[in-house]
């Protein structure tokens, strides 16, 4: 194994035109006995090619070798708690997504890592997230330039690279000089995370990098299409293209490239919603000691709740709240994820492996998904709001650009149909709730979220009167 660089840490960081950290959580951190912080990370990073004489393959075995450095700074938000002796002794690392153009993370704030004693640490890997897009700079200089002036990534061929880097900093293994981020917490596991754009970056990371460089303990994929990013894009970026362009009208679906190789001794979790499941279905792997994967029917890469959970987040960084989206799929995909993570984490920290879930259910030559009589994926993780509908969610786009397959449908049933098939709202609670508890015992949401989404449907108007 060659010598890996080390960065230098220097921080935290304050000041700057606005006084915050971009893109931070806004949960009272304090309440749950935790701290946020932001270091600058510093160094020279290598970038990666395949072996000469050996390709990027279908099994996922990739063979790469590094070919040159060059210079980055880049910085890094960790939210870990106050309390030593509640510290677990496990970091989830998260890859920020860059795909709309800006430095963007979630999980710094998740119940389940406050539970469990963990720390977040979320990595400006890339280099739009530093500089933005060029006809669009929302990355951080552009944000804030007296406090992210002086970050510089040169491209994204040196971000698995970067993030490696990020993550020996964490395990105490910074240049001399720097200072410690976790704040003397012993770290004992890394978990790296990624989803959707940032599934792709760590897919590749996971294929060619992890055997090189060995730091990360534990891979949780979600939201993944299948394939990994190119390992070379000099100053490009491979994008969402923005709405209502020809682009977006003529990029071609996605379709899973390749496998995530099997032959590491750590674990590997997807967790994709519908949208995902056909451009996977292809490279779809068996579940065993050291891989599982997910799916859950009716969802989509995003819903109207998640779309409203960043209102605050943007509110506050950039003055003001993305509109609603009526007609985006309102089955939201964090209850799983949420046990998804919870049963990441217990596998790192004490070897016990997930349980096994089923998968949607695939029809036809060529395969399409197959669904019932509402139009509702059959098979996968069955939330509640799909096994008791009272709407047609699925991720069929509402229109056939590429950014609408990404928002997928909720048309809600007409009264006649609720009545017709629910009778009553007591029934429709005491079915709702049936399901809750049914997908609960299968370890696909937890109890908390199976409360949440009971107390949710008793709150809905749609068969009240």
């Amino acid at each position: 194994m060659p010598e890996l660089s080390r960065a230098t840490v220097t921080g935290p960081v304050t000041g700057g035109t606005h006084g915050w950290a971009f893109g931070t959580p806004v949960t009272d951190l304090a309440a749950h006995g935790y701290r946020e912080d932001e270091f600058f990370l510093e160094g020279h990073a290598t970038r990666y090619l395949p072996v000469p004489g050996t390709e990027l393959g279908w099994d996922g075995r990739w063979q790469v070798e590094s070919i040159e450095s060059a210079p980055f700074k880049t910085r890094m938000v960790v939210v870990r708690p106050v309390d030593p002796a509640a510290f677990s002794g496990t970091v989830l690392m998260a890859w920020n997504n860059v795909t709309a153009g800006y430095d963007n993370f979630g999980g710094g704030d998740s119940p389940v890592l406050f539970d469990n004693g963990g720390a977040f640490v979320a990595v400006s890997a890339q280099r739009v997230g530093v500089h933005g897009f060029p006809e669009h700079p929302m990355g951080l200089i552009g944000w804030d330039r007296d406090r992210y002036g002086s970050l510089a990534i040169p491209s994204d061929d040196f971000s698995f690279d970067i993030f490696t880097q990020a993550a020996q900093a964490i395990l105490g293994g910074a240049a001399d000089g720097g200072v410690d981020p976790l704040g003397g917490l012993e770290v004992r596991r890394i978990i790296a995370q990624g989803a959707s754009q940032s599934a792709g970056r760590l897919s590749a990371y996971l294929n060619a990098v992890q055997p090189l460089a060995g730091v990360i303990d534990g891979f949780m994929l979600t939201l993944y299409f299948g394939s990994g990013s190119p390992l070379e894009v000099g100053e490009g970026f491979v994008a969402v293209p923005a709405p209502g362009t020809e682009e977006a009208r003529r990029r071609p679906p996605l379709i899973g490239t390749h496998l995530l190789r099997d032959d590491l001794d750590v674990p590997v979790m997807v967790v994709n919603s519908e949208c995902e499941t056909e451009p996977c279905y292809g490279v779809r792997q068996p579940d065993t000691e050291r891989f599982r994967y997910w799916e859950a029917a009716g969802t989509s890469h995003i819903s109207r709740q998640a779309m409203a959970s960043v209102g605050p987040r943007y509110q506050r960084d950039f003055g003001f709240v993305p509109p609603d989206q009526p007609g985006v799929n309102e089955v939201p995909m964090n209850p799983v994820v949420d046990a998804a993570l919870h049963h990441m984490l217990a596998w790192v920290e004490r070897g016990e492996v997930p349980p096994s879930q089923p998968r949607i259910e695939f029809t036809g030559e060529p395969p399409e998904i197959s669904r019932d009589e509402h139009g509702i994926a059959r098979g996968g993780i069955r939330l509640p709001q799909v096994e008791v509908p009272i709407a047609h969610n699925s991720a069929i786009p509402l229109t056939p650009d590429f950014i609408s397959r990404l928002g997928g449908t909720c048309a809600p049933f007409p009264p006649e149909k609720l009545q017709a098939l629910y009778g009553s709202q007591a029934n429709y609670l005491k079915l709702f709730e049936q399901a809750a508890r049914a997908v609960e015992t299968t370890g696909a949401i937890l109890p908390s979220d199976a409360d949440a989404l009971i107390a949710e449907a008793a709150a809905r108007p749609e068969l009240q009167h």
